[in-house]
């Protein structure tokens, strides 16, 4: 049983909002459905770090959730900037179990268990913008207190791996009020997305201060699955 992750899919498949207008999102889509098919057997889990559909509605996702069913492995989907869609833990829930998209699952103020290892995580806030604007200040400080909450519920899993939409760090700079939780909790790994194109050469990858990141968006993965080693 793996566990592998992967973000921002920005599937489109009930809206008009197609990616493969972008450079280097040509034909993506059954790219990433070979790769996963490829990779991914029915009793593994995934992780999804966000911005996962396009749909401005909750009932909207309903071709971009039935894609994601089709496809083996658990998923566990955390809310990214660009999900609209998302709603609370328990209407998603709801709305999931009424739509048969049984292998779905939120990942929010809570934790995802694989064995004696907890998964956790939280969408993240740009920090560039928390010494600029105190509304921001307060929505990151809502994060950390959101990331707080997964840990919280990870209990004494011997590892809690995080994920983030945002990345929480940056050359030069960093989430200062995530990173502070990410260190009172032992955590050694965190994963992140939202970086794309150019962005993607400036990412933060590898170890920095005690903490591993790495990033992985669809396409600074290749459209490719990531496995965790733990």
């Amino acid at each position: 049983m793996a566990v592998y992750a992967i973000g921002d899919l920005h599937l489109s498949l009930g809206a008009d909002k197609p990616m493969d207008i972008f450079p280097g999102w040509e034909g993506y889509l059954p790219k990433l459905e070979a790769n996963w098919r490829r990779l991914i057997a029915p009793e593994d889990t995934v992780i999804l770090a966000g911005d996962t559909s396009w749909a401005m509605t909750l009932q909207g996702t309903g071709a971009d959730f039935a894609f994601l069913q089709g496809l083996p492995g658990q998923k566990w989907l955390l809310k990214g900037n660009h999900d609209y869609w998302w709603t609370t833990a328990r209407k998603m829930e709801t709305y999931l179990a009424a739509s048969g998209f049984d292998s779905l699952h939120i990942l929010h103020n809570n934790a995802c268990f694989v064995g004696d290892t907890a998964f956790c995580g939280t969408r993240g806030w740009p920090f560039d913008e928390v010494v600029q604007d105190a509304q921001a200040a307060k929505i990151m400080a809502r994060e950390a207190g959101r990331l707080r909450m997964s840990l919280d519920a990870a209990g004494d899993a011997k590892e809690k791996i995080v994920f983030l939409h945002y990345p929480p760090v940056f050359p030069g700079s960093s989430a200062q009020p995530l990173i502070d939780v990410l260190k009172e909790y032992g955590v050694r790994r965190c994963y992140y997305g939202h970086l794309h194109g150019k962005s993607i050469h400036y990412a933060a990858q590898g170890v920095l201060d005690g903490i591993e990141y790495r990033l992985v968006s669809a396409d600074g993965l290749g459209f490719c699955p990531l496995k965790l080693g733990f």
